[in-house]
């Protein structure tokens, strides 16, 4: 066996697949709150791109980037609250 595809099944094997979650440190509880975090960080940038916009400090490239990215910031929050609604329907759906 050459000693290149052993050190590459290795690697292989040692590196985490992408699918898996990140472990959060603190538990889901600070996973959540770092979430809640990114997400008014978030739309503060895209507040703060369209003020400098409109007084004339920022290009309007900047502006659009930001906007999508507040764009796509709340459609995720709202896909996740849809979610859970819907999981929550689910459970009192359950026979007890």
């Amino acid at each position: 066996m050459d000693i290149r595809s052993t050190l590459a099944a290795q690697q292989y094997a040692a590196t985490r697949p992408a699918t898996a979650p990140k472990p959060v440190a603190g538990g889901t509880e600070a996973g959540i709150a770092e979430l809640a975090k990114d997400f008014a960080a978030t739309l503060t940038q895209g507040e703060e791109a369209a003020k400098a916009t409109m007084t004339g400090g920022a290009d309007p490239h900047a502006l659009v980037q930001a906007l999508a990215q507040t764009e796509l910031a709340v459609e995720t929050a709202v896909t996740m609250r849809d979610k859970v609604v819907e999981a929550y329907q689910e459970i009192l759906r359950m026979p007890v």
